[in-house]
């Protein structure tokens, strides 16, 4: 599974505060191989897509295993780690 795409899922968590500040929305479309009460999991080429979703995620039409969907998502950090600049050697 690509679990890059469980990262970009974890937009969803709060997608309707982060459109509403101008974040970019993306979106994939496939058939759904899982649903979840935390995600959904979309084949997407040879791919496969695993979305995060919560209680506020809105979803229309019937969620099941072989429905083709598309799925509108924005990227937002979970956490950022910055590190103190190395100390280059003279």
């Amino acid at each position: 599974m690509k679990f890059t795409a469980a990262l970009i899922g974890i937009a969803l968590l709060a997608a309707s505060t982060s459109m509403a500040a101008g974040t970019k929305t993306y979106q994939v479309t496939g058939p759904v191989l899982e649903v979840r009460p935390d995600a959904v999991v979309v084949q997407k080429g040879k791919e496969k897509w695993e979305i995060a979703k919560d209680k506020d995620t809105k979803v229309t039409g019937d969620l099941k295993v072989g429905s083709k969907v598309t799925i509108m998502y924005t990227m937002k950090a979970a956490t950022i780690d910055a590190k103190a600049e190395a100390k280059k050697k003279k």
